[in-house]
């Protein structure tokens, strides 16, 4: 049986983060080959063309992390309708110099939650036509634009039963479409 590593980028840094704990929760539902780290993005300094000769240490290994996985997992916020700045900070790192991107040929899904009624629709969105231009195969369908409200959580904090379904639904999805397309 082959092992799958995922890494899981979220696109929120805040300590109490909606995204994060749904990033926790929904890994949970993977079957035991799929395997799943949460990136550190914090630490990132600005990105700044003039450095891709020189790239950050927190760069470095953030590349090198990308490279150890076999698909990717992004879970987002939405700030004003778009991903968050810190994410897209991540993406542009971790896909430069030119040519030598972190992110290439692997898969991806996207998930998001918010407190509003489309979740991170618009965000999402975004996300993905950033991640086409990188040649990120990203999850078409299911889509998950998911609205924080009672259930959708446990008292442990896993997925709650109301919303175990569909979300084990895009989990099941999520995994053939990463053994499907990673190489």
């Amino acid at each position: 049986m082959n092992h799958y590593e995922i890494a899981v980028v979220v696109g929120s840094l805040r300590r109490d983060s909606f995204n994060r704990k749904l990033a926790s929760a929904i890994v949970k539902l993977a079957p035991p080959e799929f395997s799943f780290r949460q990136l550190q993005i914090g630490d990132l300094p600005l990105y700044n063309q003039d450095d891709d000769a020189n790239q950050a240490p927190s760069v470095k290994r953030l590349k090198t992390e990308i490279a150890a996985a076999q698909g990717l997992l992004f879970v987002t916020a939405e700030y004003n309708r778009s991903i968050p700045g810190v994410l897209k900070n991540a993406i542009d790192h971790a896909s430069r110099p030119y040519g030598q991107s972190a992110w290439a040929g692997k898969p991806a899904g996207v998930l998001g939650v918010s407190v509003g009624a489309i979740g991170t629709a618009v965000a999402q969105q975004h996300l993905r036509n950033v991640l086409a231009y990188l040649d990120v195969p990203t999850l078409g369908q299911p889509e998950a634009f998911i609205q924080v409200k009672e259930g959708l959580f446990d008292q442990a904090g896993d997925i709650g039963a109301e919303s175990r379904k569909f979300l084990q639904d895009w989990m099941d999805r999520y995994v053939t479409w990463v053994k499907k397309h990673s190489v």
